[in-house]
């Protein structure tokens, strides 16, 4: 029996939608995967810095910052790739492009990120750490707002509605952590922002194989 999208793809009598799914699933993963990787090695590369207490905003500056700079950028390019993968997916009627939209300005927000540097402990603010800062919490807010909207379509289209059971409280969880980040000025912020940055690469994760299995 044919996946509940690739079902509703070819009843509409548009089956390029299936290729263009798939291929937007291979980008996001790939993107995706990329960053995961890059993430990884970066902590064994820089022992220099404390992953408790060290923000990834500071892996970016000295050896290896191009690594992290391209898998921001790739990272920015997966979430829009997945945002058109699931809006493509939905049935016309549950389509909707605020998701899109907001994945589009975090991944815009994250590019930015990685090429406008923080201002180091000691060193006198500059704009260039504004930008970064400004753009950071950009990055943040639009993914996590961006999942929650995506998952509430989720609510709209019958043959999402069971992922939604899971997806919105994840994606809730995600958007309440930013904000905690935010104000618990207290909590060691490599470990605080590294664990909001695992939950909402593992929902995207989760996501992007829900809507591979479906369109495989």
């Amino acid at each position: 029996m044919a996946a509940p999208c690739l079902r509703a793809v070819r009843m509409s009598g548009t089956p390029d939608r299936v290729v263009a799914i798939r291929r937007a699933t291979r980008v996001a993963a790939a993107a995706l995967a990329l960053f995961l990787v890059a993430g990884v090695a970066l902590h064994l590369l820089r022992p220099e810095l404390d992953p408790v207490d060290s923000q990834m905003s500071l892996y970016l500056i000295g050896a290896w910052g191009p690594l992290l700079q391209i898998a921001y950028v790739a990272l920015g390019v997966g979430m829009v790739s997945l945002g058109r993968g699931l809006r493509l997916a939905h049935a016309p009627a549950s389509r909707s492009v605020a998701a899109l939209l907001l994945f589009a300005l975090a991944g815009a927000s994250l590019s930015i990120t990685a090429y406008a540097w923080m201002d180091l402990p000691g060193v006198d603010r500059s704009m260039e750490g504004l930008i970064h800062g400004v753009s950071a919490q950009g990055a943040f807010l639009f993914a996590t707002t961006g999942m929650v909207v995506q998952a509430l379509n989720f609510l709209r289209d019958p043959d999402w509605r069971r992922a939604a059971r899971w997806a919105l409280p994840w994606a809730l969880l995600c958007f309440v952590s930013v904000w905690v980040l935010a104000f618990w000025r207290e909590a060691p912020r490599g470990l605080a922002q590294k664990t909001v940055i695992a939950l909402i690469l593992g929902w995207m994760v989760c996501i992007l194989r829900t809507l591979w299995t479906r369109v495989r």
